[in-house]
């Protein structure tokens, strides 16, 4: 595809690192031109980082890049903050559960043969100098090989040039986060021989050493004593030596440093990762210490999702608003990965004062689901796959499994939300808390009384690996929308730092089994459904609104007796009337920041009432579906679900019939 008038590329890419590279086929293989410029006049002999994860596997498989990469070996069992994590346990059943060794000297070389393969073109030996944007274009200035200046012009920039980003600078991205206070000096080296060692604690420092297939012994150090003093430059091997010696007592001075090279533990991101048209991926957008592999992995994954979006907004696939998605998907997935690094680098380089920590953290990680949880966080398989896109060229032939939670489908579509349901203690409100958990949300279990009801529905996401945790609030009485907030709020600021609140399901109602003559219902009884039933779930949406971002999701939850008559449930379903209508005008209300309000119907579900446990009376019930069956409370919470994830964001004020076909007739 030709780029657009005025324009050298549709894409630019700045930088030819692995996440450079792998972005611009992206693009490429999406039908849009792409042109990358990088300082370096060649692939990195270096390989700083040197493991692949399973999403990022998934990644290559899609494309046709591991079949090139041929067999890798195992890169061992994997590790949290020197503590043992066997990353086989993030999902059993995936194809590329695990951590696999891939240098970035044999990585960078295979990818930039496949993005040209693509059609990308990529300059070497172009330092970028200048930028400047227009409405429609953006323009940068580069040194060629030659010193002379020379303009590329394209539709949209890309910033992937690492944690010294000149793009991010230029395009005046803010940086948020903390300067190094520990580093580690790391080398290759040869004619040594040393007992291999992961992060072994001393009471000097920390120290890695494992030799390598062709002879080279990998090395990693933290002295203690030193304070960070290089700052991202290589030390000198003697410096090296030195700090091993310090900390570990061995003397390596009569080896030969190959590579050298040193990290620390600064732990920045981007405020946005999208400033017009100018976008920051891998590097450029996070700077965090490179414990696991993970930085590596988390560039790659930056590309693959912005990528596929890049392409389709050019070719007239997508919305600008897919291009605003990528920073709703990445940034919480980057504030993620920085934030357990945090973590790792804590009980790798902390004193004698963190043993007891230590301690209690090993004790954790012999409980399964807390390796699960940990090994699937760093795995990537926590975090929403990349964007489909249409592809050029050959596809791996291994099949991939999407992954599992005890046999039950997840995509992690809901990574990095927030989510509150009402009433979720039992019912259908516990089975679309436990989905939602699932896909990945943090999940508030909201319930009136029952307090074990509620625990059982924490325990039940926790077993599953997902995050919940319990507010307990009486509707409608004086001050349940006050209280339900504090507790929500209050949970929310402990476990992720902020309060804002993506999803509200309003799922929570009063009505009775039997339902009440319309002549027998009372005054008392009409206040309090009311109450309940339609004046608090404003209410709760009226204070979520504070709290929920642009684009946020809002299912109310009503029934199919609002479409069919049933007297003796005439008060129940005036109230659920309610409910739909006010998911109709708030929808148009809170459209303008992207918010979708929607209703969803269920029929008779089974919501575990004694009448579900009489064959007979279950028998009679299903003849009212038009499948026969009497519905689950899992169907109606994948229904809600589907409303909750970004594939829905075309539809709000929408009445939503989980019926299961009840009002067919």
């Amino acid at each position: 595809m030709a780029p657009a008038a005025g324009t050298e590329a549709d894409v630019l890419v700045v930088g030819a690192g692995p996440a450079g590279l792998l972005l611009a086929g992206e693009v490429s293989a999406g039908g849009a031109s792409t042109l990358v410029l990088e300082r370096l006049p060649g692939p990195t002999g270096e390989s700083r980082a040197s493991i692949l994860h399973a999403r990022t596997m998934e990644i290559f498989a899609e494309r046709g890049i591991l079949d090139r990469l041929g067999s890798l070996p195992d890169g061992g069992r994997g590790h949290f903050g020197g503590l043992p994590l066997p990353l086989d346990e993030a999902d059993p059943d995936h194809p590329y559960a695990g951590q696999w060794e891939c240098l970035q000297s044999r990585l960078e070389p295979l990818l930039e043969e496949w993005a040209t393969e693509q059609g990308a073109e990529i300059r070497r030996g172009h330092q970028v100098t200048g930028l400047t944007r227009g409405a429609d274009r953006v323009t940068v200035e580069a040194s060629g090989p030659d010193g002379t200046s020379r303009r590329c012009t394209a539709r949209y920039l890309v910033g992937c040039d690492g944690e010294h980003s000149t793009v991010r600078r230029l395009a005046g991205f803010e940086m948020v986060g903390e300067d190094a206070t520990r580093e580690m000096l790391r080398a290759d080296v040869r004619g040594i021989s040393l007992p291999d060692r992961r992060l072994r604690r001393y009471p000097g420092g920390t120290a890695t050493a494992y030799r390598r297939a062709d002879g080279t012994t990998r090395l990693m150090v933290h002295d203690n004593s030193r304070p960070p003093s290089h700052l991202g430059r290589a030390p000198e091997f003697a410096e090296v030596a030195a700090a091993w010696a310090r900390v570990t007592g061995e003397d390596i001075g009569a080896g030969t440093a190959v590579w050298l090279d040193s990290f620390d533990n600064s732990r920045r991101q981007a405020r946005h990762y999208r400033n017009g048209r100018v976008f920051l991926a891998g590097d450029a957008a996070h700077v965090q210490m490179p414990v696991g592999g993970q930085a590596l992995n988390l560039g790659l994954q930056d590309a693959a999702a912005l990528g596929p979006r890049l392409a389709a907004r050019v070719t007239g696939g997508c919305t600008d608003e897919a291009l605003d998605a990528y920073q709703s998907e990445r940034h919480p997935a980057g504030a993620r990965t920085l934030a357990n690094i945090q973590a790792q680098a804590q009980l790798l380089f902390g004193g004698s004062e963190l043993d007891g920590l230590r301690e209690v953290f090993g004790e954790l990680l012999e409980k399964e689901p807390v390796r699960r949880h940990l090994a699937r966080m760093i795995s990537g398989l926590d975090s929403p796959p990349a964007p489909p896109t249409v592809r050029r060229g050959s596809r791996s032939t291994a099949p991939l499994k999407r992954s599992t939670t005890h046999g039950r489908p997840t995509m992690d579509r809901l990574t990095g939300k927030t989510a509150l349901v009402t009433g979720s203690s039992r019912g259908i409100g516990r089975a679309i808390a436990i989905r939602l958990a699932r896909e990945g949300a943090l999940v508030v279990v909201h319930y009136a009384s029952n307090d074990d009801a509620a625990r059982e529905t924490v325990t039940q996401v926790e077993k599953e690996g997902g995050r919940a945790f319990a507010v307990r609030a009486e509707l409608g009485v004086p001050g349940d929308v006050h209280e339900l907030f504090v507790g929500l709020e209050r949970g929310l600021k402990e476990r992720r730092g902020e309060t804002a609140l993506d999803i509200l399901v309003n799922n929570a109602a009063v009505t009775t089994s039997q339902g009440t003559a319309p002549e027998d219902v009372t005054a008392e009884q009409l206040q309090q459904y009311f109450a309940v039933n339609a004046i608090a779930p404003f209410l709760i949406v009226q204070r979520a609104s504070q709290n929920m971002p642009d684009g946020g999701r809002i299912i109310n939850i009503s029934s199919a007796l609002t479409r069919f008559a049933e007297p003796g449930q005439a008060a129940y379903s005036m109230t659920k009337g309610a409910v739909e209508q006010i998911s109709l005008h708030l929808a148009k209300h809170l459209a303008p920041r992207r918010i979708t309000v929607n209703s969803v119907a269920p029929g008779i579900t089974d919501n575990g009432g004694p009448a579900f446990d009489i064959p007979e009376v279950v028998e009679q019930m299903a003849q009212i579906s038009a499948f026969k069956r009497v519905g689950q409370a899992g169907d109606v919470a994948d229904v809600v679900t589907f409303l909750a994830t970004d594939e829905a964001r075309w539809i709000t004020g929408s009445f939503v019939d989980a019926s299961g076909g009840t009002l067919l007739g």
